[in-house]
């Protein structure tokens, strides 16, 4: 799952970046209502403007929603494995049977 949302997530930046590149700026609209051809494009003079707005703020959106998938994604491995860091108490460790005890008298080493 998080192999296929990063991929998305790649795919969708590529897509907007190249969208964002081919968008005219502000000052190419004066241009474009005196005749400059733009009116024999495709999408007409001021059709181009709004699909390519439309379609950046789609991805935009998109964008938006895998960034939460992933950070959603992210925190819940980090809670997983910070459940795993957690350190368990135990009681001191039970004496085995097999292990035989020495008990050994205390002697005093200081004189």
């Amino acid at each position: 799952m998080f192999t296929v949302l990063l991929a998305l997530h790649i795919i969708i930046a590529i897509a907007m970046v190249g969208f964002i590149l081919l968008q005219h700026g502000k000052g190419a609209d004066a241009g474009a209502s005196f005749g400059a051809g733009a009116a024999g494009t495709v999408f007409g003079a001021a059709g181009s403007a709004n699909f390519m707005t439309r379609a950046t703020a789609i991805l935009a959106t998109i964008f938006f929603v895998t960034s939460m998938g992933l950070a959603w994604y992210a925190q819940e491995q980090a809670e997983a494995q910070r459940r795993l860091d957690i350190p368990v108490i135990q009681s001191a460790p039970a004496t085995s049977a097999t292990q035989p005890q020495t008990t050994e008298p205390a002697t005093s080493t200081n004189q």
